[in-house]
C-alpha cells in the first residue's frame, strides 16, 4: 500500500477546544503518522502520512473534530510522503 501525505488546514473554532490532542488520539487509533499544530491565524494544521483509507478516515474525523469544536472548512493539499514520522504528535 502506497503511503501518501496530506496537509489539512482546519478552520473554525478549533483552537482552545482540545482539537490537537483529540487529533493525536484519532490519528494514533488509525495508525496515521505526523503532527497537528496551531497556526497564528486561528487554524489548525494537520500533516499526516498514511494510506488513502487512513487519510480519508482522518479527514472525515477532522471535519467534525471534538465536541467543543465548530469546524467550518478543511482544505487538503497532497504532498510527497517523506517517511520522517515515527508517531503522531503535537508541534508548537
Amino acid at each position: 500500500m502506497e503511503t501518501k501525505r496530506w496537509q489539512l488546514l482546519v478552520s473554525g473554532r478549533v483552537q482552545g477546544v482540545y482539537y490537537r490532542a483529540s487529533t493525536v488520539q484519532e490519528a494514533s487509533r488509525l495508525g496515521v503518522l505526523g503532527y497537528a499544530r496551531n497556526l497564528a491565524d486561528g487554524r489548525v494544521e494537520v500533516v499526516a502520512e498514511g494510506t488513502d483509507a487512513q487519510l480519508s478516515q482522518l479527514k472525515a474525523w477532522c471535519q467534525q473534530g471534538p465536541d467543543a469544536a465548530i469546524v467550518k472548512s478543511v482544505e487538503i493539499t497532497e504532498q510527497p510522503a517523506t517517511g520522517e514520522f515515527s508517531d503522531f504528535g503535537i508541534r508548537h
